[in-house]
């Protein structure tokens, strides 16, 4: 039987964009040491696009790629913060930052490292979890 859903909001640090995300009462978050996540210290948790809601601010998100240009890293014009964006490892979805979840705290989660660094190497067992 899968997990319950929740509903939770997040957002941008000046408040521009705004999202709600269909979440389990446990969470696996996504600690990647890739040149982006490492730098920015973005711990994120994927979930299909299906329990992903832009609620507002879509036009104000600026995309930025690198490398091999397929992630979509998307952040806030007004204030910086990349509060989602569309990880490679899955097009299809969405990787949440953690931290940019309302109430990010009350989350029971389990932090899981991913070699980023490596991705060719790490990405189908993660991309395999993702549709889980």
């Amino acid at each position: 039987m899968p997990d319950a859903l929740s509903t939770y909001q997040g957002g941008c640090h000046c408040g521009a964009v705004r999202f709600e995300t269909d979440l389990p009462d446990h969470v696996e978050v996504e600690d990647c040491n890739c040149s982006i996540c490492a730098m920015s210290g973005n711990d994120h948790i994927i979930v299909p696009a299906s329990r992903f809601r832009l609620l507002n601010g879509g036009d104000l998100l600026t995309e930025y790629r690198f490398n091999s240009r397929k992630a979509r890293h998307l952040f806030c014009k007004v204030c910086g913060i990349k509060s989602f964006y569309v990880p490679r490892s899955n097009p299809d979805g969405f990787a949440v930052t953690w931290r940019c979840l309302d109430d990010w705290q009350s989350l029971s989660a389990r932090i899981e490292e991913f070699d980023g660094q490596n991705w060719e190497a790490n990405a189908g067992a993660l991309a395999h979890k993702s549709r889980d």
